[in-house]
């Protein structure tokens, strides 16, 4: 029995790659992965930003491969992962606690989970939440932290639903944008995708640079 060859595709994907996982599932995997990745611990590994990016860019007439996806399905798929997958996240850590992370043998989550408690205490609770959601890792361990440390469901609810909009429609609009101006870019994904994921990390560098700046003049 020979398997069909959509069938075929969706078996040989490689969750870590962007385009692989567009190519198989399209749309409805973008928003399946950005649940996971904001909502279920398990899902620190998944590639949000390169993702977001690369299914805007695969939205454009000037992309030359395979893939293509429409827009505004695009958008609202992500976003609405994006959203629910935070606000589960949060759910569960608030009925958890932190057992569910205490559970994990993976260096790369703790760490994550330390830097989640590092956001929040260094910037409080509404500046954390936005800026979890451009850290890999940190965006996945935040929301169930949010929960088990009794941060407001309303606050919380807020400022995720902030930082997702900017986040998801943001990447996903800037890989259209690029998309549209530079023909043929799809083939440059991998230096173009490490360039966002450093971009991604500049609100964080800002704050830690703003921080340090008011604390030498308190000091002074």
């Amino acid at each position: 029995m020979t398997t069909p060859p959509h069938l075929s595709s969706q078996l040989a994907v490689n969750v870590l790659d962007a385009h692989s996982l567009l190519a198989a599932f399209g749309v409805l995997g973008v928003g399946v992965v950005m649940f996971a990745e904001t909502g279920l611990l398990i899902g620190f590994f998944l590639p949000g930003d390169s993702l977001l990016f690369t299914a805007g860019l695969l939205c454009t007439k000037t992309a030359d491969g395979s893939v293509r996806l429409s827009l505004a399905p695009l958008l609202v798929a992500a976003a609405v992962g994006a959203l629910a997958g935070s606000q589960c996240g949060y759910l569960l850590g608030r009925k958890a606690g932190g057992a569910l992370l205490a559970r994990s043998r993976s260096a790369r989550l703790h760490e994550g989970a330390r830097r989640a408690e590092e956001l929040l205490d260094r910037y409080g609770q509404a500046k954390a939440i936005v800026l979890a959601r451009f850290v890999p890792v940190v965006r996945t361990v935040l929301n169930p932290m949010a929960g088990a440390l009794g941060v407001p469901a309303r606050t919380f609810t807020l400022w995720q639903v902030t930082g997702g909009l900017v986040w998801s429609v943001g990447l996903t609009l800037a890989g259209y944008a690029l998309g549209s101006s530079v023909r043929g870019i799809d083939t440059y994904l991998l230096p173009v995708i490490a360039l966002i994921v450093v971009v991604s990390l500049l609100p964080i560098a800002v704050e830690v640079l703003r921080s340090r700046k008011a604390a030498k003049e308190a000091r002074g």
